[in-house]
């Protein structure tokens, strides 16, 4: 798959109006700049960014090349007891139907509650579900890396979603080691903290009250970690002013945030999600920009130890 895919939380909601035209427009410009992998899940807009990506796929055609990536578990309540095989071919026939396919590509269970990743029937059913082609392959998304060591002892994960970028290094220490030996795929979502690492705060920036990142910012209705990778929003505007002098001539900060986790050992696409099609199409160009320099992965790890360590290291 394409290194840099492409994150479709905001053509569903909780990132301000995103229009049906401006969504399909994103999802356009995404694959024509070389995008194959895109990330969704049923929650996102209550399934409209699934249907979206549905239509999208209907218009490109077979053979598409596309691979899509959802997720099911949070559209009911975060116990344990809710993650049984009955539900889940309810979510896989709810998203197979938004997404307009016999088989969903790949199926991620979402941030569930930390017993369910130990839960034996729950690979068994995962397993089931493949063995009949609802799904092709099946993968976990995860808030800790705790959580992710546990999916990645599992002989049928495919893959591991966790947060991973500039501001958020803990997944170096354990995970991406594991992952890799384990042949598990590394996705790596929140790539650019919210928007944090895209350069374009200030102190002065305000979001819209549809916004997560003015709703969650102390974890009010997600874990807080899910907007700006858990970092006070100060904290990240000192830390992202400290790396600026590391982005490559000619690139955008955004660009060397991605650039920075393509280069790291194990990752396997990067997803940053985007707005509108410019910020779709140079998301997409950062695979394009040469491998970063010591110097400038030197810096990213300063930034991170003297900055935010103290803050998030321990949580996630």
């Amino acid at each position: 798959m394409s290194v840099v895919g492409l994150g479709a939380w905001q053509l569903g909601a909780d990132w301000g109006d995103v229009s049906a035209d401006d969504a399909l427009a994103v999802l356009a410009t995404a694959v024509d700049a070389g995008v194959n992998f895109v990330d969704t899940a049923d929650v996102y807009g209550d399934g409209r960014s699934e249907t979206l990506i549905g239509t999208f796929l209907r218009e490109r055609g077979p053979g598409h090349g596309i691979t899509v990536a959802t997720k099911m578990g949070r559209r009911v309540a975060q116990e344990p007891a809710n993650y049984h095989m009955d539900n889940f071919r309810a979510w896989n026939d709810r998203s197979r139907a938004n997404l307009g396919v016999d088989t969903l590509d790949l199926v991620q269970l979402h941030c569930p509650p930390t017993e369910v990743y130990s839960d034996e029937a729950v690979y068994d059913a995962l397993d089931t579900l493949v063995q009949e082609k609802r799904i092709a392959a099946y993968g976990v998304s995860v808030e800790t890396c705790e959580q992710a060591l546990t999916a990645i002892a599992r002989p049928n994960v495919a893959s591991v979603q966790i947060i991973f970028n500039a501001l958020r290094l803990k997944p170096l220490e354990r995970v991406l080691p594991a992952a890799a030996a384990a042949g598990v795929g590394i996705i790596a979502r929140v790539p650019l903290a919210s928007g944090l690492l895209s350069g374009r705060y200030d102190e002065h920036t305000t979001f819209s009250a549809d916004d997560h990142r003015n709703y969650n910012r102390h974890g009010e209705a997600f874990d807080v970690g899910e907007t700006f990778s858990g970092v006070d929003f100060a904290t990240g505007l000192a830390a992202v002013r400290r790396l600026a002098p590391a982005v490559p001539a000619g690139a955008t900060m955004a660009q060397f945030a991605l650039r920075w986790i393509i280069d790291q050992p194990g990752v396997s696409v990067v997803i940053p999600g985007a707005r509108n099609p410019e910020q779709a199409r140079a998301n997409a160009s950062a695979a394009d920009l040469s491998a970063l320099l010591p110097d400038q992965l030197r810096i990213v790890a300063e930034v991170y130890d003297d900055l935010i360590r103290p803050h998030i290291h321990h949580r996630w």
